[in-house]
């Protein structure tokens, strides 16, 4: 039967926004001050815009990227943005700016090397209006709850003052603790010595340093949080009998790489386990090497826009866990990929066995209708709708949100109508699963009602 995707779109475009994960700065809503400029609302923060600029040979500081971008004209910034429009043509990245221009911010113009001080300008006039802070731009987009991701040790002094505020948005915070439990992440030592300062804990025995990470966990949890985060660039889990004997050799500083590989691998476990104790949802994202261009991570730092898909071994690298923790039905754990070629010969088929495991929505270079059109395809003949974890936005583009979630939207309407003209199901069904897709599995698997 054919059903008009218009139609099923038309039933959950106005529902309200849920964000379960992401990157926005709590100290938006926490100060509630205007945004700076256009350039630091579209362009600086936006790694899909300015990793395109760069392959075509933009200078990342003159796009005020990093300390060698400090002191660029934003005007400027937004000027180079604009002429080099026509690069974003065929991408995701063009259908969010254009909702933000055209939809969100009700520019009319169409967006060009000749209209860039235009519409700066309009932008810019904006953002002085009260209608346009942060706070009043989350209450107009609808949203119901936005995540952002935040260190182990951070105080959470912003998501503090947001509930003590008499505003009314929900944000909150997620615990990401790979700086604590990673022995080769950058600075891990001096993060141990902060988490025992933190805590009161002693860490100078395992059981101390669990302790301490229970009472962060605690932490966040008071705070607000529902979820965990780690990202992981090979997938590795490992259980140690008798972590102490590793674990002080991580305090020590000797571990070698593949030591401090599997005490992380073990730590993973650790975090599911205190997951079920605690009910908070883990989420993890793999398959992603970061920082792959040292250039430019030595002139301008991490998070440049040079972190690259590679293959993930999923069934062998999470065994160790999902054998011991994977059965419980209450636990929520949330795989991410950048490997799309797992989606159907792994992914799929561990979500539509073990009861702790939901397959999230299309990551990073995959958020994209064909991206999205791909990701149905290959997970929903073999772990169905309801072994998926609905739709995150993972952005630290605040005005993207409402664009990223009509996109998708957009392209679970599309694929639910295509189930039905091939005969898979009826309209009620696609209107029950195109809610649920929207909101209902986010809520859900993040475990986000009040």
């Amino acid at each position: 039967m054919a059903v008009d995707a218009a139609e099923i779109y038309d039933g959950i475009r106005t529902l309200p926004i849920v964000s379960p994960h992401g990157h926005c700065d709590p100290a938006w809503f926490a100060d509630d001050r205007k945004f700076a400029n256009p350039a630091e609302l579209l362009v600086i923060p936006d790694h899909y815009v300015f990793r395109m600029l760069y392959s075509q040979g933009v200078d990342l500081a003159q796009l005020g990227i990093g300390a060698p971008g400090e002191g660029a004209d934003p005007r400027e910034v937004f000027r180079l943005f604009a002429h080099h429009w026509d690069l974003f043509l065929g991408t995701p990245s063009r259908i969010w700016i254009e909702h933000v221009l055209h939809r969100t911010l009700g520019i009319e113009e169409r967006l060009s090397a000749q209209t860039s001080d235009t519409i700066y300008d309009l932008i810019d006039a904006l953002l002085m209006q009260p209608d346009h802070r942060p706070r009043a731009l989350f209450d107009r987009f609808g949203i119901e709850v936005l995540a952002t991701t935040d260190g182990a040790l951070d105080p959470l002094t912003h998501h503090a003052a947001i509930a003590q505020s008499d505003w009314g948005g929900r944000v909150i915070p997620t615990f990401r603790p790979d700086s604590v439990l990673d022995p080769l992440h950058d600075g891990f030592m001096d993060n141990l010595a902060g988490l025992e300062t933190q805590t009161g804990c002693d860490l100078g025995q395992f059981e101390g340093y669990l302790e301490a990470l229970r009472q962060r966990r605690a932490f966040f949890a008071a705070h607000g949080a529902t979820a965990t985060d780690h990202a992981v660039e090979q997938i590795r889990t490992e259980w140690l009998p008798e972590p102490e004997t590793l674990y002080q050799r991580v305090r020590a500083g000797t571990a070698d790489a593949q030591e401090a590989s599997a005490f992380y691998g073990h730590m993973l476990i650790e975090m599911a386990q205190m997951s079920v104790e605690d009910g908070l949802t883990m989420q993890i994202h793999a398959g992603s090497r970061r920082n792959t261009n040292m250039a430019l991570k030595r002139q301008f730092g991490p998070d440049t826009g040079a972190d690259m898909p590679i293959a993930v071994d999923w069934v062998r690298g999470l065994g160790p866990l999902l054998n011991r923790v994977g059965n419980t039905p209450g636990l929520r754990i949330i795989l991410f990929t950048l490997d799309e070629s797992t989606y159907a010969r792994e992914l799929a088929p561990m979500a539509g066995h073990w009861p702790a495991l939901r397959i999230g929505p299309p990551w990073w270079f995959h958020d994209s209708p064909a991206g999205i059109a791909r990701y149905f395809d290959r997970v929903v003949e073999t772990a169905g709708y309801h072994n998926l974890a609905g739709f995150n936005d993972d952005t630290r583009a605040f005005l993207s949100i409402p664009a990223r979630h009509d996109l998708w939207r957009r392209a679970v309407a599309e694929h639910l109508a295509q189930q039905c003209t091939r005969g898979a199901f009826g309209r009620d069904d696609a209107e029950r699963l195109a809610r649920l897709l929207a909101v209902d599995l986010a809520r859900d698997v993040y475990g986000l009602a009040r």
